[in-house]
């Protein structure tokens, strides 16, 4: 990777069914990572500004937006195309005769972990906030095959705000492409076995950086992902009585600075690489922790990551720094891009792309929406 899951750029045909497990090869800083971060600094003092072309990719850092579920129409269909039985699904490349998973009935445990304990990936049982706002984000790719990634109800204005990966929502490329941008997005807060515990959200509107314009003839997904680009922020739609997300899940911190080395960080995902590869225990059944010193990644420093076992599915998952175990919560400091097949270090790191200048403009964005 990789930047985990599922997409690289590029749109040719015969790319199209490894494009839904992965994104991109590995890279180091390349000359087009290099040119994607050369307008940074001047960026990130000009204001926001909305882009919807892919001219100016290598330019200034603004946001590109799409539009999701806007009529009721809309939403109740997505609702319905999320079956248990599509849900459990999501992310087999050959879904026709990938076998349902069986349900992860791992024992709930409601004692507390020790603070800052390392834990290089195991399923959650510890109850808390962060089995209420953080959950399975689903999505169709442009060639009708389904996806998840891992997504997170943060503090905002609007009481609708969700983060992800920016790979979760789309491929570089035009934005007014019709294989740029994945579809039928549906934010599933503590899912669980192909349960929707807290019910499920459609998407009202999405953004990201506008270095994901890229031409995909001359730009992967991995090198924007490399660039520190590889957020993406969501709004939800309100559930049929009216109520907000955050009204019904509660939300997470956002934070925005610079990362400390050795920094403890406690991530979470839900992967599910075990429906492609026997030899991967996890299916997307239940959500997964980690917990580490959070270091750069040797070949690309602007992702930081810590020890975990996390595959495709937990991409766009919460990294928090500060988190209490007791409580579930904590503050999100950045969102699962790679592991270390693209940014170097020991097997199994996972990786996220911190929060910073262009993840705080896509935020001030959505939560004004």
């Amino acid at each position: 990777m990789r930047t985990i899951p599922h997409r690289p750029g590029g749109h040719q045909d015969g790319t199209r069914r490894a494009r839904r497990h992965t994104i991109g090869a590995a890279c180091a800083i390349t000359a087009t990572v290099a040119a994607l971060l050369a307008p940074t600094a001047a960026a990130n003092a000009a204001p926001s500004e909305l882009s919807s072309s892919g001219a100016g990719a290598t330019g200034p850092d603004t946001i590109t937006t799409h539009a999701g579920a806007t009529t009721a129409q809309e939403r109740n269909r997505i609702n319905t195309y999320w079956t248990p039985g599509r849900m459990k699904l999501a992310g087999a490349l050959v879904p026709e005769i990938t076998p349902v998973p069986e349900n992860d009935n791992t024992p709930d445990d409601p004692r507390p972990l020790p603070g800052n304990t390392p834990d290089p990936g195991a399923v959650w049982t510890h109850g808390g906030a962060v089995e209420k706002n953080v959950g399975r984000l689903f999505f169709t790719f442009s060639d009708g095959y389904d996806g998840s990634c891992t997504a997170t109800v943060v503090t905002s204005t609007n009481r609708s705000t969700v983060i992800t990966a920016a790979h979760c929502l789309r491929s570089v490329g035009s934005p007014s492409a019709d294989d740029t941008w994945n579809h039928n997005f549906y934010f599933v807060p503590g899912y669980r076995n192909g349960t929707k515990p807290l019910g499920g959200f459609s998407i009202r509107t999405m953004a990201t950086s506008s270095r994901w314009n890229a031409d995909p003839d001359t730009t992967e997904s991995s090198d924007v992902a490399a660039a520190g680009f590889d957020t993406g922020l969501l709004v939800a739609n309100p559930t049929a009585g009216g109520r907000s997300i955050e009204d019904v899940t509660g939300s997470q911190k956002i934070g925005f600075g610079k990362p400390v080395e050795d920094e403890f960080v406690h991530s979470f995902g839900y992967p599910n690489n075990g429906l492609n590869d026997p030899t991967d225990k996890y299916v997307g059944s239940r959500m997964v922790h980690c917990a580490g010193s959070s270091r750069p990644g040797p070949e690309v420093p602007l992702l930081w990551g810590e020890a975990c076992d996390m595959s495709s599915g937990s991409s766009g998952g919460p990294h928090f720094a500060r988190f209490d175990a007791r409580t579930g919560t904590g503050t999100v400091v950045g969102v699962t891009t790679a592991d270390q097949e693209l940014a170097g270090g020991p097997a199994p790191t996972l990786y996220a792309t911190r929060l910073g200048d262009s993840a705080h403009r896509l935020y001030d964005w959505a939560q004004s929406r």
